[in-house]
């Protein structure tokens, strides 16, 4: 199939992938009269009186704004917010689908951080819910950190911890497998973008032994200069002070974790210098650092991709869409760690009996979402 080609085709016929519905008819004056005015009125009169009546009766209570400024979207870059718009449109069509939560695409023409905090709590008020999405580093960091801070519902860059729930899900899958404790994993994470650093914290979170950063100039580690706050972060994981390159600091590691973007970067010759049963997990998407064959041939146990044709696809639509409608069933205040661990114990035991070919449900399984939510509402 001509993905590019079917693409177009699709976007043009239909303008986009979503659009409005309505939840209840306007056939007759006396419909109009209930849904507009004068029946609209008494919603109205409510929410003055009672505040928290808004979640019952209105979108609000369901509707996840999926906002970006177009600054780091998809692997393409800094296209802008009108070139980034079909994405955010995908990602409240993935919303819709797999989790019947409705979402807006909000694609915003700034790049100013104070800018996009005061826009999204300007319209917070509509939605239950902020989907933070394809905003670059370092800014998308501190954005999240001021919304979550400053607004009353749950804001997520999903980005980081969407895929970081499903980076843990897949890695407490492959531990069993492998026969080794969570716990005692060596892991190095290739990439000290969004997804990196959220990775590192979660599984640091979880008690994972050691976890190397890597960025473009090697591994993040005590002495390096010119590092943002944020990297400096992650040094604290380092706790044998790994230092070098990717081939210096993979040998004897667990766990490969390829989150950078860069393409072809790892090879079968330095899987073939990492521990026993090497996992190996080359999340660069539309091309991975290594491509499967590869790492199975360096002798990998476990690999998984950020594709759909290989096995073990780990994809942030596994994770966001339960995440969220846990969080509006609970009507929780915001996200936090012990809700992201449970999501990923969720989808992880939605696999009881995992294997090398199978640690990670696919987004098409059923009650996928739904176990998801249930598991985020638990840790509320």
């Amino acid at each position: 199939m001509d993905y590019r080609k079917t693409s177009m085709d699709l976007h043009k016929e239909h303008r986009g992938k979503i659009s409005t519905a309505l939840s209840t008819s306007i056939e007759t004056a006396e419909d109009l009269s209930i849904a507009y005015t004068p029946g609209v009125a008494e919603p109205c009169r409510e929410i003055v009186r009672n505040p928290g009546a808004v979640w019952d009766l209105t979108i609000k209570g369901r509707t996840v704004a999926v906002v970006s400024d177009g600054s780091s979207v998809l692997g393409l870059g800094n296209i802008g917010p009108e070139a980034g718009l079909p994405v955010m449109e995908g990602k409240a069509a993935l919303f819709k689908r797999f989790a019947d939560v409705d979402a807006f695409p909000i694609c915003l023409a700034t790049n100013d951080i104070e800018e996009i905090v005061e826009t999204v709590k300007r319209i917070a008020p509509s939605f239950g819910g902020i989907n933070l999405e394809d905003i670059a580093a370092p800014a998308c960091f501190e954005i999240e950190k001021r919304l979550v801070d400053e607004l009353n519902i749950p804001v997520v860059h999903d980005d980081q911890h969407g895929t970081a729930i499903v980076i843990l899900a897949g890695l407490i899958n492959a531990a069993q497998i492998v026969g080794k404790e969570l716990t005692s994993l060596k892991v190095l994470i290739n990439g000290a973008g969004a997804a990196g650093l959220a990775a590192a914290h979660l599984l640091h979170k979880v008690g994972v032994a050691e976890i190397v950063t890597l960025d473009s100039r090697g591994a993040i580690v005590t002495g390096r200069e010119n590092l943002n706050p944020y990297k400096e972060e992650v040094i604290l994981y380092n706790v044998s002070g790994v230092s070098g390159s990717l081939q210096e600091a993979i040998r004897g590691m667990d766990v490969f974790l390829g989150v950078s973007g860069a393409v072809n970067i790892f090879s079968k010759e330095m899987v073939a210098t990492m521990a026993d049963q090497p996992i190996v997990f080359a999340l660069g998407n539309p091309d991975p650092e290594i491509m499967p064959e590869e790492a199975l041939a360096g002798g990998a146990r476990i690999v998984a991709t950020g594709r759909s044709d290989f096995p073990n696809q780990l994809n942030n639509v596994l994770a966001f869409p339960g995440l969220f409608k846990g969080a509006l069933n609970a009507r929780a205040s915001a996200i936090t760690d012990e809700m992201k661990i449970a999501a990923a114990h969720g989808l992880a035991n939605l696999i009881p009996n995992p294997s090398a070919e199978r640690i990670i449900p696919s987004p098409f399984d059923e009650g996928v979402a739904d176990a998801v939510a249930s598991a985020v509402e638990n840790a509320v």
